[in-house]
């Protein structure tokens, strides 16, 4: 039987799930140690870098360094030195994988799926090597834990007593739609190149390249409020170059307005599409 059961990584700061292994296990007993998961997780920033949850048949271990933890289910004959190896291995994969402002700049559960492949590696690697093929690295982790215990829990300690959560009455949060735009049309692009074109164009206008340089940001991110966003800087491109009717021919300030026109049919064109918040996981 495999001692590593699954395993994931979040973020400390607030919780949110990054990347998991695929769960093939459905005992109730199993789910409910995921549900205790997901309320630990939650409170990560609370306690030290490493961490035990310890229940009947199932434990529950961690380990965090800056804003990256790296949690997992392990059956009770999974030794501590060799969860938490397997639990520092997985940490380094993963910043080895992601610099810090992804990680940070991530708002939706699972940003990060891909790396599950990596999980199931490292988590094959820990279930069926031999012990003895790890030694070196077990003895490093059996040391520092002599030094630095981990803190243990209990699985009871890990969930919400009575409702009530650090002295504060548990609140129902419903979870934020997740959107994604669009993928860029081939209209999109040229929309942009000609933004970009008209902002070197006025690159002694401040101005009229901040105009420009919205309009493609627009267009490429999803915005609240973007048809009025749209019109006002739509409206702020006509009178910029009426105001330079005397500068420019009118040929120049038709290919200006147009360009405008052009870039705000493009981003009132485009459209949101959710993503699922749980990607299966």
């Amino acid at each position: 039987m495999s001692m590593i059961l699954f395993a994931c990584v979040v973020r400390v700061r607030d919780g949110l799930p990054l990347s998991a292994s695929t769960d093939f296990y459905h005992s109730q007993d199993f789910l409910e140690c995921r549900r205790r998961l997901k309320t630990l997780a939650l409170r990560l920033a609370q306690y030290p870098g490493r961490g035990s949850a310890e229940g009947l048949d199932f434990s529950i271990h961690f380990s965090s360094s800056r804003d990256v933890a790296c949690m997992a289910i392990c059956s009770r004959q999974c030794p501590a030195a060799m969860a938490f190896c397997f639990l520092e291995t997985l940490w380094w994969e993963f910043t080895a994988s992601y610099d810090t402002t992804c990680i940070g700049l991530a708002s939706r559960p699972y940003a990060f799926l891909e790396f599950d492949s990596v999980i199931q590696k490292v988590k094959w690697h820990f279930n069926y090597v031999s012990s003895t093929q790890m030694e070196s690295s077990l003895e490093k982790i059996q040391e520092e834990l002599k030094f630095q215990p981990p803190v243990v829990l209990t699985l009871e300690d890990t969930d919400v007593a009575n409702g009530v959560m650090n002295g504060h009455p548990q609140m129902h949060l419903e979870p934020a739609p997740n959107f994604r735009m669009e993928p860029v049309t081939a209209l999109g692009i040229l929309s942009l190149i000609l933004n970009i074109m008209c902002a070197a164009l006025n690159l002694i206008r401040g101005i009229h390249l901040a105009e420009h340089s919205l309009q493609c940001y627009l267009y490429l991110f999803y915005s609240p409020a973007r048809t009025m966003k749209v019109v006002l800087m739509l409206l702020f491109i006509c009178l910029g170059n009426m105001y330079l009717h005397g500068l420019r021919n009118l040929w120049q300030i038709l290919f200006h307005i147009g360009v405008g026109l052009l870039s705000s049919y493009q981003i009132l064109t485009r459209q949101l599409q959710e993503k699922p918040s749980d990607c299966g996981v």
